[in-house]
């Protein structure tokens, strides 16, 4: 892909530090709008930052790390071609993830199929960079449940419990991307969660000898 040559020639200017002065590191919304003036370089920044995220997000709405692997790549290549549509509104880790449903509903849209089933092993060993459910679960064997249970859950209720419990956003930052109200996402995240429980519970009811 196009992407994937860009990036070999992306590379961070690397922070000057000393012992008695720190230097910030950018924010996103800073570098993005270098990458909007013309500065590709701070795309690479950006890309090393969001890349295990927007892998996380994929993986658990498709259920197939190498086409998340491909998505993320087409996330960062539409940044590139779009970036002139950045707004000055400090609102990246927003607009990122709108670009990403974007690509994932071209992706759903395109193979029509649901998520093949997909190795415990290669979800657990590509976490994202948020909190993994291995946390909330008591052993390997849960987070697989886990896993299967929500690979179960139809997409739009997928969504919105990655974007919410694995992805971190917030409501008001859900709403927006769901073009939505506040209510509305509280309404189907509770939903989505109560689905993704009698699931796991149903599951797990199964397995047992």
């Amino acid at each position: 892909m196009l992407l994937a040559a860009a990036q070999l020639r992306v590379s961070s200017a690397p922070i000057v530090t000393n012992l008695s002065v720190t230097v910030e590191t950018p924010a996103d919304h800073t570098l993005m709008l270098a990458v909007r003036a013309g500065d590709i370089r701070q795309l690479g920044v950006l890309f090393e930052r969001y890349q295990h995220r927007l892998y996380g997000f994929f993986l658990r709405l498709t259920n197939q790390p190498t086409v998340s692997e491909d998505l993320v790549q087409i996330v960062f290549y539409r940044i590139l071609k779009y970036r002139h549509t950045y707004r000055d509104e400090g609102k990246f880790t927003a607009w990122i993830f709108h670009v990403a449903r974007k690509v994932a509903a071209d992706h759903f849209r395109k193979h029509a199929s649901t998520p093949a089933p997909s190795d415990p092993a290669d979800l657990i060993d590509h976490p994202d960079t948020t909190p993994p459910p291995s946390e909330q679960a008591a052993t390997t064997e849960d987070v697989t449940l886990l896993r299967t249970a929500l690979a179960h859950l139809p997409l739009a209720h997928r969504e919105v419990l990655v974007l919410s419990r694995f992805q971190q956003l917030n409501h008001q930052e859900i709403a927006r991307l769901l073009d939505c109200s506040v209510g509305a996402v509280k309404v189907r995240a509770h939903r989505a969660l109560k689905e993704l429980r009698a699931l796991y519970f149903k599951i797990r009811q199964e397995k047992t000898p």
